[in-house]
């Protein structure tokens, strides 16, 4: 099978690393891809949210499957270009992946599916801005409506920092969604989906502040674990019958079917599980400690999903212990960052590429904000932490920075939800 990835992240470098060991693939491409995936696979120039040059790309290299990876081609309708094509796609169609694109559209399908999510509204009108304010807080959630790359959300107990980012949205044009805040630890549940059938992978959990304790502006994500020793065992099997196939089920009633990875991002609230968001993707950097333990070869499983066979598929496979991945971003991320300066230990074990290229003289350079993701396994998650550490020790790049805490509670046992029993 030749196997076409769509995306240049770690996210993608993930599925390049995963879809090399499938036995089944005897072609690989990356497009655009990064420093990391051409070590593994061919690099192909595409602009990746161009529906038309996508599909003409895969024409041409002959792909027998493509996966997209990130949301901005799906939402775009990558996939539909695609499947128009002939070719298998792994990704929804832009019907379907408005779950993503339109926090409004998610709202308006949990709503009719019955899932529990925070009390919402949407603001479209500054002089309506006020009055909806007040009618939350006093700790306020306040979204862009579309898509922002996990960076247009602020969360705070300040008034006016709370206003002052609805402003700005608004004035940019971006309908501000406000949520009432929940409480409890969250929780990243991947499926893959194909209509009315969902297969769930393990629960993650990732960090989206940019600093230690939580501290500082929401990133695109800074590291991840996988699984959840504190949730309770039952806890995937509740939220595929509560939440994802209820969605997926009402996407099917609104000729929107999903074909391709649901993510539900939740968190486990005194009241139970409640959604605070759906990715129509693989979310980074949970992905890199996900596929890390999966041991079902990830290009069938996906091919599967894609012509409609994810009902047929056997049941995943995944290796014991834990995984944990801690990303080394740029001097300045999630501001403006600093690129073009030379990476040491790109190429260790367990490093997986972001933001980077390689330079004509051969080195590997940073070339975005978050730059690597250090992948660390173990027969525990404190041995699995300890892994990625010590890893990302041997990786030198000038200003960089990473949280030093990722997964430190959940090997600890500092994080609980309510019924969930620790588990060793």
């Amino acid at each position: 099978m030749r196997v076409l990835v769509i995306g240049s992240g770690a996210r993608e470098h993930a599925l390049v690393l995963a879809a090399s060991g499938d036995p089944t693939v005897t072609a690989l491409a990356c497009a655009p891809g990064n420093a990391g995936t051409a070590a593994m696979a061919e690099q192909l120039g595409v602009e990746a949210a161009d529906p038309e040059a996508v599909a003409t790309l895969a024409k041409n290299w002959q792909a027998d499957l493509v996966v997209v990876g990130p949301e901005v081609p799906l939402v775009a309708g990558v996939a539909d270009a695609v499947r128009k094509a002939g070719i298998a796609c792994f990704g929804p169609s832009a019907a379907a992946a408005r779950i993503e694109g339109s926090k409004a559209f998610a709202k308006d399908v949990m709503a009719a599916a019955d899932v529990p999510t925070a009390r919402s509204e949407v603001v479209d009108n500054p002089a309506r801005l006020d009055a909806a304010l007040g009618r939350f807080g006093p700790t306020w959630v306040v979204k862009d409506d579309g898509l922002a790359a996990g960076k247009g959300v602020v969360v705070t107990t300040d008034y006016d920092v709370a206003r002052k980012h609805a402003i700005m949205l608004l004035d940019g044009g971006h309908p501000v969604l406000l949520e009432s805040f929940l409480d409890g630890p969250e929780v990243s549940l991947f499926c893959f989906v194909d209509g009315h059938t969902v297969v769930p992978l393990l629960p993650a959990q990732d960090f989206k502040r940019v600093g230690d304790d939580d501290a500082g502006p929401n990133t695109g994500g800074m590291g991840a674990y996988a699984p959840l020793p504190w949730a309770p065992e039952n806890l995937v099997d509740e939220l595929v019958e509560k939440v994802v196939q209820p969605v997926a089920d009402e996407l099917v009633a609104r000729d929107a079917s999903f074909s391709g990875l649901l993510y539900a991002g939740l968190a486990m609230t005194s009241d139970g599980p409640q959604v605070i968001e759906f990715n129509c993707r693989f979310g980074d950097p949970e992905t890199q400690v996900v596929l890390a333990l999966l041991r079902t070869p990830i290009a069938g499983l996906m091919h599967a999903t894609a012509t409609g066979k994810l009902a047929e598929h056997p049941p995943l496979e995944w290796a014991g212990g834990a995984a944990v991945t801690v990303v080394i971003a740029a001097d300045g991320y999630p501001g403006k960052p600093r690129t073009g300066d030379v990476i040491g230990g790109a190429e260790l074990e367990g490093v997986l590429h972001a933001g980077t290229r390689r330079r004509d003289d051969g080195a590997v350079v940073s070339s975005g904000g978050r730059v690597l993701s250090v992948v660390g396994t173990g027969k525990t998650l404190k041995s699995a932490r300890k892994h990625a550490y010590e890893t990302v020790e041997k990786v030198h790049l000038a200003g960089s920075h990473h949280r030093t805490d990722i997964a430190l509670k959940a090997a600890n046992g500092e994080v609980g939800a309510p019924g969930a029993k620790q588990r060793a």
